[in-house]
């Protein structure tokens, strides 16, 4: 394979864990939030906050929109940081520990602009990659292959030098179809030996 020349990194359940199920399941029970998640498609209404849409217009809409769930769309925004978290801690170290080899790190997301400006100040390490790609700004999300076609311009990077970590498969497949390298995040030890068998970190840097 030819040399990476960037590593991007996904952000949502590689380096943040995102599982709005479960913080619902923690406030009104499982019942109560499959019902929910049956009756509003809170995924696709988050999609339009990705895609650049208001944040709080959005889901205020949407709150608005389901009267019989109102409080609890509202958690959606109001408490949405509760649901973005923790960290995954051994992704971070590996996002520090590629920059530290001087390796160039880009953040490739799903992320509404303001939810982005609220988790920022409460994980200092989204501000430290070389570049950021965050859907909001951009206009258009994953897996949709304008996404990936504004990375690639930005960054002058061609496809083959990229390796690309995420979690879900349609965003790999979109990305390995137009040459990437990808790896398919099911934890960050799985991550952390890629980065190794790639040379890009020995083991003692990827712990």
């Amino acid at each position: 394979m030819p040399e990476v020349k960037a590593v991007v990194f996904d952000i949502g359940n590689v380096l943040i864990e995102w599982q709005p199920e479960r913080f619902f399941d923690s406030v009104i029970g499982p019942e109560r939030r499959r019902a929910m998640f049956a009756a509003i498609d809170l995924h696709g209404i988050n999609d339009q906050v990705d895609r650049g849409g208001n944040f709080r217009d959005t889901i205020y809409a949407a709150a608005d929109a389901n009267p019989d769930w109102r409080d609890e769309v509202i958690m959606w925004h109001d408490r949405w940081i509760d649901m973005a978290a923790p960290a995954i801690d051994h992704s971070v170290r590996l996002l520090r520990a590629l920059r530290a080899k001087g390796v160039p790190v880009f953040a490739l997301t799903n992320f509404g602009i303001q939810t982005f400006e609220i988790a920022e100040p409460v994980y200092p390490f989204l501000g430290e990659f070389d570049r950021r790609y965050i859907s909001g700004h951009m206009g258009v999300i994953k897996p949709d292959a304008e996404i990936y076609q504004q990375v690639e311009d930005d960054c002058g990077i061609a496809p083959p030098a990229l390796l690309f970590a995420d979690d879900r498969i349609d965003n790999i497949n979109a990305a390995a179809a137009r040459g990437w390298q990808t790896h398919l995040f099911d934890g960050p030890q799985g991550w952390a030996d890629r980065l190794v068998s790639e040379g890009l970190l020995n083991q003692e840097a990827a712990q």
